[in-house]
């Protein structure tokens, strides 16, 4: 029995939380070139230790680095006792790819877990075995009921907007490297198994730079079921201009819940965020990969004054009953992604 058929769906990001998952950074000479350790604990502390100001947060780590994480979150003035360790080793730190995608029931409230399979982007970052493995250890952690998905799927390819409806990206979803046995026909109906949706809106592709292929919350977040937050890039040089400006069409083109096109409303990139030498030539920052929580929202912020201070004025116009909180997040970004990228909600 699919998760669908047994009356499960996934809610929207807004819905009342439980909690926020997270994969701790590991030791690996491939993250970060193998330097910024102890940057990289505080930049996570400091994550923790937000999202801990408005729900507990659970982190994926192995047990003998449980005391130094625990220490390193109450140095960043984590709450104490809304930080919670869970012995689950993991190879790499996007919990959003490799975690669970929770569904909800309609009627019992039952929360469960659907457990996707993962190959790292498309083989890309070997070794990814004990990401894979991270859903059916949080399902047994916790007592949930388990649905297997049946296909490659990660958590930042997908967005809901809790009224039945999926945006997704051509370029991950149907990328040969994910799903190459499937069609489009046989992936949207997966989703729909899986995922309670009833029907999948598709963007084309994604911004420079992003090792994922283009996941969708790079580029365009629901913010309610009728309202879309799109990226665009006023830089007339860029790659990404007439990419998001295809995108663009698209989104305004797809009929939302009212039977009415979506209102969607724009928000520039930040400028170019560049690392000389490093493996991506242009980091992938985006401001709409921000994470709701209960109450409030965090925005990745990449030390551009005057841009970071207009993002965040939107995002705090459009979610006006939540505290927006600004995250730095360009050393991260450096890895391929920000805030939505590394956590995982688990609804109430």
């Amino acid at each position: 029995m699919t998760a669908a058929d047994a009356g499960f769906s996934m809610p929207p990001e807004w819905s009342p939380q439980e909690a926020v998952w997270l994969s701790w950074p590991v030791e690996d000479p491939r993250h970060w070139g193998g330097q910024k350790r102890e940057m990289m604990w505080g930049k996570f502390a400091e994550i923790a230790a937000a999202i801990s100001q408005f729900e507990p947060v659970r982190i994926n780590a192995p047990g003998a680095d449980h005391q130094a994480i625990q220490a390193a979150c109450n140095l960043a003035k984590a709450v104490p006792e809304r930080v919670e360790l869970f012995d689950h080793p993991h190879n790499d730190v996007w919990c959003r790819d490799h975690g669970p995608i929770f569904v909800k029931h309609a009627e019992t409230g039952e929360v469960a877990v659907t457990d996707w399979d993962f190959n790292a982007w498309g083989g890309k970052f070997p070794p990814w075995d004990l990401d894979d493995a991270i859903p059916g250890k949080i399902a047994e952690s916790l007592g949930k009921r388990c649905f297997k998905g049946g296909m490659i799927l990660e958590g930042g390819a997908i967005e809901i907007n809790g009224a039945g409806q999926l945006l997704t990206t051509e370029a991950v979803l149907l990328n040969p490297n994910r799903n190459r046995y499937l069609s489009r026909e046989e992936t949207e109906q997966r989703l729909r198994d899986g995922l309670g949706v009833s029907e999948i809106l598709w963007l084309k592709q994604g911004i420079e730079g992003d090792d994922t292929d283009g996941h969708i919350d790079d580029l365009a977040r629901f913010i309610d079921p009728q309202t879309i937050l799109a990226c665009i890039d006023h830089d007339a040089q860029s790659p990404n201009q007439k990419v998001l400006q295809a995108n663009l069409s698209r989104l305004r083109s797809f009929i939302g819940p009212k039977n009415r096109t979506f209102e969607v409303v724009e928000i520039p990139l930040p400028e170019a965020c560049e690392v000389p030498g490093w493996r991506l030539p242009v980091l992938p920052a985006s401001y709409v990969n921000f994470l709701i929580v209960n109450g409030g929202v965090l925005v990745p912020t990449f030390r551009q004054n005057r841009n970071d201070d207009r993002a965040l004025g939107m995002i705090r116009e459009l979610f006006p009953d939540r505290k927006i909180v600004g995250i730095d997040s360009l050393d991260l970004v450096e890895e391929g992604g920000t805030l939505h990228c590394i956590s995982q909600q688990q609804p109430s």
